[in-house]
């Protein structure tokens, strides 16, 4: 009975969340092919590539938020289960930059990661996706030409990753409130629109054992970090002489 009320109210909460997120982009869809359709011969040719990129841009947007509501409900189903290796975090972060790259061609990118940062022991896959996440959410929410930092460091036990925006936005912000499902917050800064894809990485860094949150920059912006744990990396074992070394009585001079 329980596993069937948090199956509904999940159902009710997507269905909610896809009336209100997909009714702007379906409504310039609507609107640009309309006018594509009933006016193309009295417009430009500059006119006209311009609504067919907004009919692009749209039918993308719309796509992503349906992969993302699609993968909360995965992820709050218990449906995904994470593949643990050791990994790079500066692999994860290198591949995430190059997903994203297009996105923030028009912000000043600047990448801190030191060379001695621990591996963990995590789903190489998950962690991008959930990285990507925040780089895609200061892509989407600061100004072009605004500063983006991704930088990694030890605290104690825990890895944490932190994306830190420098955009000048509000300086007072419900941080704990961005990270809910389908949380608002104000426009500007990247604690607007949606936060379905903070909630995203919030849930798969704690089917790590780590945590996602925010802080406001003193400046004016947003810092968004996760945790990782850090465990113990295996170290290979050295044979001692005359150990197994492939001798069997059968072959006693091999």
């Amino acid at each position: 009975m329980e596993i069937a009320a948090e199956t509904e109210r999940i159902r009710s909460a997507l269905l909610a969340s896809i009336s209100h997120d997909l009714r702007t982009p379906l409504a310039v869809m609507a609107g640009a092919s309309s006018t594509l359709a009933e006016a193309a011969d009295k417009l430009s040719s500059a006119e006209r590539q311009a609504l067919a990129r907004s009919i692009f841009e749209q039918s993308r947007e719309m796509a992503e938020r349906v992969t993302k509501v699609l993968q909360m409900t995965r992820l709050e189903t218990g449906e995904i289960r994470i593949d643990r290796d050791w990994t790079s975090i500066a692999e994860v972060a290198s591949s995430a930059l190059g997903r994203m790259s297009e996105r923030l061609a028009s912000h000043r990118v600047i990448v801190e990661l030191p060379n001695d940062l621990p591996l963990v022991r995590a789903d190489a896959a998950l962690v991008e996706q959930a990285l990507g996440n925040l780089l895609e959410n200061a892509a989407k929410h600061t100004p072009s030409g605004t500063v983006v930092r991704l930088c990694a460091e030890q605290q104690a036990n825990d890895l944490v990753i932190s994306v830190v925006d420098y955009s000048g936005g509000p300086s007072e912000v419900d941080v704990e409130r961005i990270f809910q499902k389908f949380a608002h917050g104000p426009i500007g800064s990247t604690a607007g629109g949606v936060g379905l894809g903070l909630a995203i990485c919030r849930a798969i860094v704690r089917l790590h054992g780590g945590n996602a949150w925010a802080e406001c920059v003193p400046a004016g912006g947003m810092a968004f970090r996760f945790s990782l744990p850090i465990e113990q990396a295996p170290t290979a074992e050295v044979p001692l002489p005359g150990a197994d070394d492939g001798l069997t009585p059968d072959h006693p001079d091999r």
